[in-house]
């Protein structure tokens, strides 16, 4: 069965940091595409940034380009996002989700994304 865990979501202050984790499951996980997205009550959802498991190579949305870092560790299956400089606008559902033809590792079309998990809800106060 595919699973894909978020944690690490809470409430920080404008310019705190905070450390998202997607854990994975299910599925080989080093040659995948994994997606971050956020939904903020009533916006549609976004694409924040992605990850190719098996090259490293990255992309991020202009929004959050020298703020946030999406990064994997293969050997735990897990794919972070290290969120710095944090913005009201930055708060939402964090939701991650993953391309299993990796085909996503440069792009953040949700269409790509076959699984997704739950969400991790991210409060940033000004």
């Amino acid at each position: 069965e595919v699973r894909l865990a978020e944690s690490g979501g809470g409430l920080v202050q404008a310019g705190g940091s905070l450390r998202l984790s997607c854990a994975a499951s299910g599925f080989t996980f080093d040659d995948v595409a994994i997606g971050w997205f956020r939904q903020a009550p009533g916006k549609e959802r976004e694409g924040v940034s992605c990850i190719s498991t098996s090259t490293g190579s990255t992309y991020y949305a202009d929004s959050v380009k020298g703020r946030f870092t999406i990064s994997s560790d293969n050997a735990k299956n897990t794919v972070y996002l290290q969120m710095t400089s944090l913005k009201p606008e930055d708060a939402g559902v964090y939701y991650c989700a993953a391309d299993p033809t990796a085909a996503g590792s440069g792009s953040l079309h949700e269409i790509l994304y076959d699984y997704w998990g739950q969400g991790t809800q991210v409060t940033v106060s000004s």
